[in-house]
């Protein structure tokens, strides 16, 4: 958002207000005017006070008393030296400008645009209030009249560049990111040393995926003004996205050594050290992020939050915090138009992973095998159109197939609306991409909360989850602001066979022993806790004849886990590390492992299923939110609940177990292997029934 504006000092105009201003203040108001020019605000206050102390009523006093306690941050005071300024003098258009620049400090945001119209209706060519009013009409997410209020001012004053930085923020939120980049070339090409330009032309490249753009962007501003912690946060983001993790920590790090209660950034930091395998101070930095939630303080998004702690409250209470912070609901009201009875109920899907991505391969057959004769499914993308075989393939299944990714949160809500959506299924909840602010304006009459997040989202705008009794135990639903929707299996979709790759994949190959059993964990390393690691660790050193194989890409990462498994006493050549592969030979290789460690609280998801399908067997250690849980509902589905345990000791024994027991191990994959074929785990068809069961309940 554009930054909050602020009340310039400027010689005011000699004002008579009821009597004459005698030299005798006219010397007092020129020496209290100097002194706040030089910051010397104490001073100055002290003039101003003795002024009225003389004059009750003098103008000029009262409202550059209103501008020092602005300056101070003490706002409620200064709204009552102006509205008795006005009361004085009400056609003074720079006094209702600062009235609302108070007011919009207050976060009383109509109040505030009530005072720049009046400001702009003594004086039309004010474009000052112009800019302010823009300001306000975008936190208010009226984007369109906020981009007519900053092309006015921009009408009467061409070079103002706050303007140009200011209408490229907004033209960045209607997602026309090309017109946003002009306007802050434009407001650089005034001033080349404005940094808040050059951090906001950063993030638009950053949004086009222009990154190492982004980044030449961020390191500008800083080197401008370098103190500057939103660039740092920005620049983090930038090397985040390019893969550049260790110094991303760093520059988030920085940020918040800047500004210590910078919103949602000590949450990043941990996550960002989750990836690397940073372990300093792991439980202290838990713990206060934890005491932070519940103070209700913005410290973390809620994501990061599902692989470090597995409380239910902790979780709703981040949600609400966030969305409360982040995407509260719109000012606009859904209508919902009176549609032909004819009509059939419309679906839409919404997400930003309608190509070779997790999300599709679990939806692909559901997508495939919906009932049109039912329902009109449509489709919302707001993710890259990659054109690959997955992607080419989904097209095919819907109604409609919408690219969003050039319309604004309001502007893809008022399509759903303008097409008739009768329930909107988010399929990103808070993570990677997500439109959150398509819900907050009311996409739907109905909004679903489906698949991608496993948590709840603490919104009032999302009607629903969708779960089965074991992720939501019915006595953990108060844990949710949404209400539970329940599948009667396992609430993941899937697809009845996947396809492997046919190339031969021997452990030579991946670099692992032969005659050893192989423990796998193809987790994202980030759900990986020095908690669950040590007991990974304890399970090697039960189990003599065995290493740990491990999805690990970063060097830092892996340097870090070596350290951690030596220290501990495990020699660093049972630890190997297995690189990114495509999909179907990532399944190929699943068949050369022995038994699969689940972590803890953030379960494996797709890649439990995967595992499963593979034969190879799961130890879960199911908690009490729905991350930990995912895993045990996968193998309650196959009839394996002898996997699911509920505290690290059993964990721990069960694994060692199977490591160590070669005869218990072949049965248990015996076992697993015909509970397969019974199982209704990958019957995409009866899923997908079971699941427009659900949407015709809603809609009747």
């Amino acid at each position: 958002m554009p930054r909050r504006p602020r009340i310039p000092v400027r010689r005011p105009p000699v004002v008579k207000s009821g009597s004459a201003n005698s030299p005798e203040l006219v010397k007092l108001l020129q020496e209290g005017l100097a002194l706040h020019h030089q910051g010397k605000l104490g001073d100055a206050k002290q003039i101003y006070e003795k002024i009225l102390q003389k004059q009750s009523n003098h103008f000029d006093a009262l409202q550059l008393l209103g501008t020092i306690y602005t300056q101070v941050k003490q706002h409620e005071v200064s709204l009552q030296y102006f509205d008795k300024a006005l009361q004085i003098n009400k056609t003074n258009s720079e006094v209702f400008n600062n009235r609302g620049i108070v007011l919009q400090n207050l976060k009383r945001l109509d109040e505030a645009l009530t005072s720049y119209e009046e400001a702009l209706r003594i004086n039309p060519d004010y474009a000052e209030a112009l800019n302010n009013r823009g300001i306000v009409l975008q936190n208010l997410k009226r984007l369109d009249e906020a981009l007519t209020s900053y092309e006015e001012a921009l009408h009467i004053k061409p070079d103002y560049a706050k303007a140009l930085n200011n209408r490229g923020i907004v033209l960045k939120d209607l997602k026309r990111l090309d017109e946003a980049l002009t306007s802050y070339e434009e407001a650089l090409r005034i001033n080349p040393d404005y940094a808040e330009a050059l951090n906001n032309q950063g993030n638009a490249l950053r949004d086009l995926k222009r990154l190492d753009e982004a980044l030449t962007s961020y390191e500008e501003a800083l080197r401008i003004k370098p103190d500057y912690a939103k660039a740092f946060y920005n620049r983090g983001n930038a090397l985040r996205g390019l893969k550049r993790l260790d110094e991303a920590l760093t520059s988030y790090e920085e940020a918040l050594r800047i500004k210590p209660d910078y919103e949602f950034l000590p949450g990043i930091c941990q996550y960002t050290r989750m990836h690397l395998c940073v372990w300093t101070n792991f439980q202290e930095t838990v713990e206060e992020l934890r005491r932070g939630i519940a103070s209700r303080l913005p410290i973390s998004f809620p994501f990061p939050v599902l692989g470090l702690i597995d409380d239910l409250e902790t979780q709703r209470l981040c949600a609400t915090t966030y969305v409360e912070t982040k995407h509260s609901k719109s000012i606009l009201r859904y209508s919902n138009q009176s549609q032909d009875l004819k009509e059939k109920p419309k679906i839409g899907y919404f997400s930003a992973d309608f190509h070779n991505h997790a999300t599709l391969h679990l939806m692909q057959e559901v997508f495939k095998n919906h009932d049109h004769s039912r329902f009109d499914f449509f489709a919302f993308s707001f993710g890259p159109q990659t054109n690959d075989s997955w992607q080419q393939e989904v097209k095919t299944y819907f109604k409609e197939f919408i690219d969003v990714r050039d319309k604004s949160d309001a502007q893809v809500a008022e399509l759903s609306r303008q097409l008739g959506i009768d329930i909107a299924i988010d399929l990103k909840g808070f993570t990677a991409d997500a439109r959150t602010g398509i819900f907050a304006n009311r996409a739907a009459p109905t909004q679903i909360n489906y698949l991608g997040y496993p948590g709840t989202m603490g919104a009032d705008y999302i009607d629903y989850i969708i779960a089965d009794k074991i992720v939501i135990p019915e006595e953990s639903q108060q844990f949710y602001t949404e209400k539970v929707l329940y599948l009667p299996n396992c609430y993941q979709s899937n697809i009845r066979t996947r396809k492997v790759s046919e190339k031969e994949i021997s452990r030579k190959d991946v670099g692992l022993p032969e005659d050893v059993t192989i423990y796998c964990s193809f987790n994202n390393i980030y759900k990986i806790t020095p908690d669950m690691f040590s007991i990974w660790l304890e399970i090697l050193k039960s189990v003599e004849s065995s290493v740990l194989w491990i999805l690990c890409t970063s060097d830092t990462a892996k340097h870090n886990l070596i350290q951690f498994a030596n220290s501990h006493g495990v020699d660093s050549s049972r630890i190997v590390f297995a690189p990114h592969m495509p999909i179907e030979e990532h399944l190929k290789r699943l068949l050369l492992a022995d038994v699969f460690l689940d972590t803890f609280p953030c379960n494996a998801h797709t890649t439990a299923s995967d595992a499963v399908r593979m034969g190879v067997p799961i130890v879960t250690l199911a908690g009490e939110s729905f991350a930990s849980r995912v895993a045990a509902s996968i193998l309650s589905t196959i009839g394996m609940q002898e996997l699911i345990v509920n505290n690290p000791e059993d964990y721990k024994s069960l694994a060692i177990r199977l490591g160590a027991d070669t005869d218990y191990l072949k049965t248990v994959k015996r076992e697993l292997k015909m509970n397969l074929s019974e199982s209704s785990l990958f019957d995409s068809v009866t899923f997908t029934k079971d699941l427009e069961n659900i949407y015709e309940s809603l809609i009747s």
